[in-house]
């Protein structure tokens, strides 16, 4: 969210770029780092980085093209995120199988830095008019603290309740407690005390807005949990090659790229989106439902098609949602509304991965043989020692049974948001575009391009 906020304040290009060099930076001390704890800070680090380049990515495009071109052009961006997840899985295949995982992050920071320069030379920029005392001042520091340190407490008990340790012990309480707290108190310096909030609380006041957040809340638990776990089924339960795996999971991501395009294309063609967002949670819904049917020997056509559905789903998801909130907003909060549908859609995704750990890890608790039962505590990958026989196929059962409890626990999460739906009226692209909200749009927020003039 508050990348949102910062880009409004300090503007488009200085943040974009911010962020770019934040994640070069941190991906090249990955690969420098020493020992586990070096690693973890730094990924996070280039976490951050990462969200603000998405983020900021969606706004610029916001910007300077129409809301009813924005359809086509949000289309394009999510068949690049789609393309990304295309080549990501036989990138990581290819430096799994050598011990040079640090060559992986070596190769990204040298893509950041020519992002970085790239985006220096060819993006407009317009200054923001406040000094940069004034600007900082600006800055909700107090909503910033308070959800972070939120987020942090609730989601280690989420994760490692039940696995790591007790639900009930005094350490899991207090998490719980301070956690919720903090949530709390981040709504109220949002709505009485911070000058320029990240999330404000007005927003909320739009019912169809609210629909879309949580939509976009249920789109990160679900579709996360499905590429993390999905992974996990195909070389644990089904015992594929990692580059076979790979080949299966692009099933998934083609049809996303594919269908990103054409669903944005579709918008921006008749002006509509509410029966591209039917389509396809309806279609997510019936894919995951097909994926109940998986077992240890489902073959990898059966395993594509249901793959193929979701991914057809996802694409006209993804961005479709976007488009319905900006129509739904005025011109003002549109970095703010994107910031916040993205934050909402990482919170979900870490919230149903934690979920999903948790329910693969109970699984396998209850099936694994006793000599292997250690394998719930990493749930990742299988002893290279497992030889065939009894225990072998004991194992196999196990990872396929909670495998298939993860998809069971996806089916009604995506399920909800299709009836979610029934609370979205498409309004079109015009009347919220036009409409005046009252508000002045933040300085810096340009990009050196008359608001939404262009047309290609």
């Amino acid at each position: 969210m508050l990348y949102g906020r910062l880009s409004d304040i300090f503007g488009r290009k200085a943040v974009f770029l911010g962020a770019v060099g934040l994640l070069a930076i941190a991906d090249l001390l990955c690969g420098l780092s020493r020992n586990p704890a070096m690693f973890y800070v730094f990924r996070g680090v280039s976490g951050i980085g990462s969200g603000g380049i998405a983020n900021i990515a969606m706004i610029i495009v916001s910007d300077v093209v129409t809301l009813e071109e924005r359809g086509k052009y949000q289309g394009i961006f999510g068949t690049m995120v789609g393309l990304g997840n295309l080549i990501g899985p036989f990138l990581a295949a290819a430096f799994i199988k050598r011990p040079t995982w640090r060559a992986f992050f070596y190769m990204l920071a040298p893509l950041g830095a020519f992002a970085g320069v790239v985006s220096y030379l060819f993006l407009p920029n317009k200054p923001p008019t406040a000094t940069f005392k004034e600007s900082a001042a600006r800055i909700d520091y107090g909503g910033s603290f308070t959800i972070s340190l939120g987020i942090i407490l609730l989601l280690i008990p989420i994760s490692g309740g039940g696995a790591y340790f007790e639900w009930n012990s005094p350490m899991v309480i207090s998490m719980l407690a301070i956690g919720s707290f903090s949530c709390l108190l981040f709504l109220v310096i949002e709505w009485k005390i911070a000058k320029l909030p990240m999330m404000p609380v007005t927003i909320f006041a739009n019912k169809e807005v609210v629909i879309l957040l949580i939509h976009s809340f249920l789109f990160g638990a679900v579709y996360q949990s499905c590429i993390y776990y999905l992974p996990l089924y195909l070389l644990n339960a089904r015992q594929f090659e990692v580059l076979e795996a790979a080949a299966i999971s692009t099933a998934l991501f083609t049809f996303q790229a594919v269908f990103s395009t054409l669903s944005g294309l579709y918008i921006s063609h008749f002006n509509r989106y509410g029966e591209v967002i039917w389509f396809g949670f309806a279609t997510w819904t019936l894919g995951a439902g097909l994926c109940l049917n998986f077992d240890r020997h489902t073959s990898p056509g059966a395993i594509i098609g249901p793959l193929m559905v979701i991914g057809t789903g996802v694409g006209c998801i993804f961005q479709p949602t976007l488009v319905a909130l900006q129509a739904h907003s005025p011109k003002s909060r549109r970095a703010v509304i994107i910031s916040n549908r993205n934050f909402f859609r990482c919170c979900g995704g870490a919230v149903g991965l934690a979920i999903s750990a948790a329910i693969l890890q109970a699984a396998l608790r209850s099936r694994l043989p006793a000599e292997y039962a250690y394998l719930a505590d990493s749930t990742y990958a299988l002893p290279t020692d497992l030889e065939s026989g009894p225990s072998a196929e004991r194992v196999y059962d196990a990872y396929m049974h909670a495998s298939h409890s993860v998809f069971l626990m996806q089916v009604p999460m995506i399920g909800v948001s299709l009836i979610g739906c029934l609370f979205i009226k498409d309004q079109g692209l015009e009347a919220k575009e036009e409409a005046s909200s009252g508000e002045e749009e933040p300085q810096g927020t340009m990009l050196g391009l008359q608001d939404n003039t262009l047309k290609v």
